[in-house]
C-alpha cells in the first residue's frame, strides 16, 4: 500500500461505502442492510486513520494536504455521520417516505466535508464545499411529503446557489491577481508585499467570506439558519448543526494561516467584527424562542462567534482551542437534537419547550442529558463547553485580543438566560394540559445518548486526553 493511497482512506472508505449503499439500492430495498452498510463504512474509515497516521503529512498533488491537522477534523466529522445514522434509522422508520437514499446522501456530504478538511486549494476546496451542499439540500427538503422539510430545502437551494455565484467571482478575482489557486503561493504573495492590486484582493476575499460566512452562519449571512433548523427532518438538523460548521471552521483556519491573511490587518478587524456581531444577535434573537430548534439555530450563530474569536487570535494555542471546541460542540449539539429526534420517532416533533415540561419525572436519564447539553453550551464549569471557552479565551488573551474577550465574557452571560430556561423547564412538574409525548427510544439510541453524555461530562471533568490527542495530532498547546 503505498503512502499516498494509505493518507486517503478515509476518504476510500467513505466513497467506496456511498457507492456499495447504491449498488444495494438498485439490488434491493432494504432499510436495514442499508443502514448497516453505511455503519460499516463509517467505522471503516475511522479505522483508515490509524494508517494515515503513520504516513503524515503527505501533500496530495496541490490540491490536498493530508496531516495531523485533517485527520482530527475527519476523525470529528466521520464519527458524527455515524451517529446521524444512527439517529436517522429509528426517525425515518417512523415516516412514509423511501428511505434508503437518505444514506447515500449523508455519505456524499460527510464525503465533501473530508475534501474540506484537508484542502490546500481552492478547486478542492469548491469541490468539497459543492458536493457537501447539494448533499444537505437533498437530506434537508428530503421528506417529500412535509411541507416544511421541502420549503427548507428550497430555501437552502436559493441561499445556497446565490451564496455558490459570490464565491466564485471573488475566487476569479483573487485567481486573476495571484495567478494560482493555491494557499501556499497566495501567502508567498501576501507574505512578500507583492501583492498588485489591493483593493481587487479585497473585493475578491470580501466576497469569498460571502461564502464562507453563509455556511458558517455568521451575521449577516445568518437568517436561513432558524428555517432550516426547523423545517429540516431532526436527524438532519443534528448533521447541518455540526459537521458542515466544523468543517468550514477547520478550512477557514488552514486558509489563514497557509495563505499568510493573519498579515492583513483590514481582513483580521472584518472577521473580528463579524465575530462581535453575531455573538450578540444570535443570543439576543435565541432569548426571544419558544422553540428549541430555532433556539439552537439561534444559539448556534453565537457559538460561530466565539469560534472566530479563536481563528483571529491564530497561533498554536488557538489551533488547540479551535480543536477543542469543535468536539465539544458537537458532542452537545448531537446529544440536544438527538433527543429531538429519538423522542419524536418520525412523529410530529416536539419542538416547542413546553413539549418538555417535566421530562426529569418522565424519562430522568433522557432529561439529564437533555439538561447536561444545555449547561454546556452556556459553558458551566464541569461540561465540554467550559473548557472549549476556557481555551478560548485563553486564546484571545494571548493574542491581546481584549474587546473580543471581553464581548465573549459578556454574551457567554447573556446566554445562561435561555439554556437555563430550557432546563428548569425539564425538571419542572408537568402541569395536567401538556401531553406526555415521546416514543420510546431503540437500544442504540440509548447508547448515543448515553455516550454523548458520558463524553460532556468526561471532557469537562478531565480534558488531558483530548488534548493528548491534539498534541499527538500536532495541535500543540503552549
Amino acid at each position: 500500500m503505498t503512502p499516498t493511497f494509505s493518507c486517503l482512506l478515509p476518504m476510500l472508505w467513505v466513497a467506496l461505502a456511498s457507492i456499495v449503499v447504491l449498488l444495494q439500492l438498485s439490488l434491493k430495498r432494504d432499510h436495514r442492510a442499508v443502514y448497516l452498510l453505511t455503519c460499516v463504512g463509517f467505522v471503516g474509515a475511522l479505522v483508515g486513520i490509524l494508517p494515515a497516521s503513520a504516513v503524515v503529512p503527505r501533500q496530495v498533488t496541490a490540491l490536498l494536504i493530508v496531516d495531523g491537522f485533517a485527520l482530527f477534523f475527519s476523525g470529528v466529522t466521520i464519527v458524527a455521520g455515524l451517529v446521524v445514522a444512527v439517529l436517522a434509522r429509528p426517525y425515518l422508520d417512523g415516516c412514509d417516505e423511501r428511505k434508503e437514499e437518505f444514506y447515500a446522501v449523508l455519505l456524499l456530504a460527510v464525503l465533501g466535508s473530508l475534501v474540506l478538511v484537508s484542502s490546500t486549494h481552492f478547486t478542492s476546496f469548491f469541490l468539497g464545499l459543492e458536493l457537501l451542499t447539494i448533499s444537505l439540500i437533498i437530506m434537508i427538503g428530503y421528506l417529500r411529503l412535509s411541507n416544511q422539510s421541502v420549503e427548507a430545502g428550497l430555501k437552502y437551494l436559493i441561499l445556497a446557489t446565490a451564496s455558490s455565484a459570490f464565491m466564485l467571482f471573488g475566487l476569479a478575482l483573487l485567481y486573476y491577481e495571484f495567478g494560482s489557486m493555491e494557499f501556499s503561493m497566495i501567502g508567498t504573495a501576501v507574505r512578500d508585499g507583492t501583492v498588485r492590486d489591493p483593493a481587487l484582493v479585497a473585493i475578491g476575499g470580501a466576497l469569498l467570506f460571502v461564502g464562507i460566512g453563509y455556511k458558517l452562519a455568521v451575521v449577516p449571512f445568518h437568517m436561513w439558519t432558524p428555517d432550516i433548523y426547523e423545517g429540516a427532518p431532526a436527524p438532519v438538523t443534528a448533521f447541518v448543526a455540526t459537521v458542515p460548521k466544523g468543517a468550514m471552521i477547520a478550512f477557514l483556519f488552514r486558509l489563514f494561516q497557509g495563505a499568510g491573511l493573519q498579515q492583513m490587518t483590514p481582513l483580521v478587524v472584518a472577521v473580528g467584527v463579524l465575530a462581535a456581531a453575531s455573538m450578540f444577535i444570535g443570543n439576543f434573537l435565541a432569548l426571544r424562542q419558544d422553540n428549541v430548534k430555532r433556539l439552537l439555530a439561534y444559539s448556534s450563530i453565537s457559538h460561530m462567534g466565539y469560534l472566530l474569536v479563536a481563528v483571529v487570535a491564530g497561533g498554536s494555542m488557538a489551533t488547540s482551542a479551535v480543536g477543542y471546541y469543535v468536539v465539544a460542540y458537537y458532542v452537545t449539539l448531537l446529544a440536544a437534537v438527538a433527543i429531538i429526534s429519538l423522542l419524536s420517532g418520525g412523529q410530529p416533533e416536539l419542538m416547542d419547550i413546553e413539549d418538555y415540561r417535566g421530562l426529569f419525572w418522565r424519562r430522568p436519564a433522557v432529561a439529564t442529558v437533555m439538561a447536561g447539553s444545555m449547561l454546556s453550551l452556556a459553558g458551566i464549569p464541569l461540561t465540554a463547553g467550559f473548557i472549549g471557552k476556557f481555551l478560548v479565551l485563553t486564546a484571545g488573551v494571548g493574542s491581546a485580543l481584549w474587546t473580543l474577550v471581553i464581548l465573549l465574557v459578556v454574551n457567554s452571560a447573556i446566554g445562561l438566560y435561555y439554556y437555563l430556561r430550557v432546563t428548569v423547564v425539564v425538571f419542572s412538574h408537568r402541569e395536567s394540559d401538556v401531553p406526555a409525548n415521546g416514543t420510546d427510544l431503540t437500544v442504540a439510541g440509548e447508547a448515543v445518548l448515553a455516550l454523548l453524555g458520558i463524553l460532556m461530562l468526561f471532557l469537562g471533568v478531565y480534558p488531558v486526553p483530548l488534548l493528548w490527542i491534539l498534541r499527538l495530532v500536532g495541535i500543540t498547546v503552549q
